[in-house]
C-alpha cells in the first residue's frame, strides 16, 4: 500500500505538490469514488483516475548502468540526442525510468537509473552527502600539491567552494603529460571535477566514476546494465542519513 500523491507523482502524472492540489480538488478518483484526504492510500490493483486521465501504477524498477560517453543524462532531448533511457528502452518498453543525479554528456561510469521517487529525492539531497567515487585522467603531470587544493576547496561558479572528499594521484605519465587521479566527492554540481581540475590547470581528458555509495561496476561492462537486488535497495535507502 502507498500513499495516493506518491502513486500520481510516480507515474509523472503531476509532481507531489501538484498531486496534492489535485486530491484536495476533488479530482482524483480511485475506485470511481472522489477523494479528497491526503494520505489515502492505495495498492496496484485500484482503478485511479486523475483529471479524468487513469493513472498506470508502474512497478518498482532499479538498474545500474555503465554509462558510456556521448549519452546525455535526462530523460528526452529537444537536439535528439542520445540518451542513457536509449541503453534500456528494448528491455523495458514502457517503463518512465529517469537517472539519479548527473553523469555528463562526455563521462562514463555508474549511473542508477529508477521510477523510484523517494529514492532519488534521497541520493540526490546534498545533506545526505552520497560519496561518488571517479577516476580522473587530466591533462598534465600534476603537482602532489594540488591534492592537497584539492581536499581544502576550489571555487567555482561564482566562488562556490567545492570540496573533494579524497583525492589521490595513482599514477603519472610523463611521456604524455598526463595524470590518473582518483577523487571522491558528497557533492553533486554540474560538471564538478571538470570545473574544479580546470581551475588548477589540468583539463579533464577523460572521467569515469566507478563508485556510487556502496555500489560498484564489478561484472556491468560498458554500455551494459543490471537490476539492483532488493537487499541493495534497501541498503540505499537505510544508508541515506543527514550528516
Amino acid at each position: 500500500m502507498e500513499r495516493l500523491q506518491k502513486v500520481i507523482a510516480n507515474s509523472n502524472i503531476a509532481s507531489r505538490r501538484k498531486a496534492e492540489e489535485l486530491i484536495k480538488n476533488g479530482l482524483v478518483k480511485v475506485n470511481g469514488v472522489v477523494v479528497t484526504e491526503l494520505g489515502t492510500k492505495v495498492n496496484k490493483n485500484d482503478e485511479i483516475i486523475v483529471d479524468g486521465k487513469k493513472v498506470e501504477i508502474q512497478e518498482k524498477t532499479y538498474l545500474l548502468l555503465n554509462k558510456p560517453t556521448g549519452y546525455l543524462s535526462t530523460t528526452s532531448d529537444d537536439k535528439k540526442r542520445r540518451t542513457v533511457l536509449d541503453l534500456v528502452k528494448e528491455d523495458y518498453p514502457g517503463v518512465r525510468m529517469y537517472p539519479v543525479g548527473r553523469l555528463d554528456y562526455d563521462s562514463a561510469g555508474l549511473l542508477l537509473l529508477t521510477n523510484d521517487g523517494d529514492l532519488t529525492l534521497k541520493l540526490t539531497k546534498p545533506e545526505f552527502l552520497v560519496e561518488k567515487e571517479y577516476i580522473v585522467r587530466v591533462k598534465g603531470v600534476m603537482l602532489k600539491k594540488t591534492i592537497q587544493d584539492l581536499k581544502k576547496g576550489v571555487k567555482i561558479d561564482n566562488d562556490y567552494l567545492a570540496i573533494a572528499k579524497e583525492a589521490a594521484i595513482l599514477s603519472v605519465d610523463k611521456e604524455n603529460q598526463s595524470t590518473l587521479v582518483g577523487m571522491i566527492i558528497t557533492e553533486g554540481k554540474n560538471r564538478q571535477i571538470r570545473k574544479m581540475m580546470d581551475k588548477l590547470g589540468y583539463p579533464v581528458k577523460n572521467l569515469t566514476r566507478v563508485k556510487y555509495d556502496f555500489l560498484t561496476l564489478d561484472g556491468v561492462k560498458r554500455g551494459g546494465y543490471r537490476e539492483l537486488t532488493n537487499h541493495e535497495v534497501k541498503k540505499l535507502h537505510a544508508n541515506q542519513v543527514k550528516r
